[in-house]
């Protein structure tokens, strides 16, 4: 029997990884972050233990790109929903879909991302990975749609955005409304309400007066 080409090799060594990441979103779905072990993750995957340390550093680092790796499906997924965006709101509905799909992950998914926020809140901070970086250049791709002239700086502040709405979303004890925080995102980037996957509840009211300019001043491009 030949021995497998590199490319075979690779492409076994892809879906390995991946198994690894989908088991530890279900089982940290299903279990919290404490309760689920590498032990656990592997088994689910149908992997051996030791092929966990031969991909991440650890279990907070498996954690982390697990996630991103399911935003950016989830983002690429709301992105490609037919019918594609077109005419003149098509960079406006390109942005409403990208808020819709992080905050209805916070709706859908609390446990699993509540353990992420915190986790990037701890001391080891944010782990950039490759799934991270997919996740990130799809949001950077929705704020050129959108029409930014600096998506660079514009980028990091629609993360930021998002990141504290999923944390106001599941704050234990003290959760805000998501409609009242997608209401409010919308207003900022002047999104009509009915763009995206609006809620099944009415447009709250934000109170704030006229909303503050998006951080970018052209019109939306296609």
């Amino acid at each position: 029997m030949s021995p497998r080409s590199a490319s075979v090799n690779e492409e076994l060594r892809r879906r390995s990884r991946e198994r690894l990441l989908q088991a530890t979103v279900e089982l940290v779905g299903e279990r919290g972050y404490e309760a689920t072990t590498l032990g656990d993750i592997a088994d689910r995957a149908g992997s051996a233990r030791g092929l966990i340390s031969y991909y991440f550093p650890g279990k907070r680092q498996l954690f982390q790109s697990a996630v991103h790796r399911l935003m950016h499906l989830t983002l690429d997924e709301a992105l490609d929903r037919p019918p594609a965006p077109q005419g003149p709101d098509a960079g406006r509905e390109v942005l409403a879909r990208a808020i819709d799909a992080v905050l209805g992950l916070a709706r859908d998914r609390p446990v699993l991302m509540r353990a992420h926020m915190a986790g990037i809140l701890q001391q080891e901070g944010f782990v950039k990975c490759d799934e991270q970086r997919r996740l990130a250049a799809l949001l950077r791709t929705a704020m050129v749609r959108y029409g930014s002239e600096d998506p660079d700086t514009d980028y990091p502040m629609l993360r930021a955005l998002l990141m504290g709405a999923v944390v106001a979303v599941l704050l234990p004890g003290a959760p805000m409304p998501l409609a009242r925080l997608r209401a409010e995102l919308f207003d900022r980037y002047e999104l009509d309400w009915g763009l995206g996957v609006p809620p099944a509840e009415t447009a709250p009211t934000t109170g704030a007066g006229p909303p503050p300019p998006p951080p970018a001043t052209l019109p939306a491009q296609g």
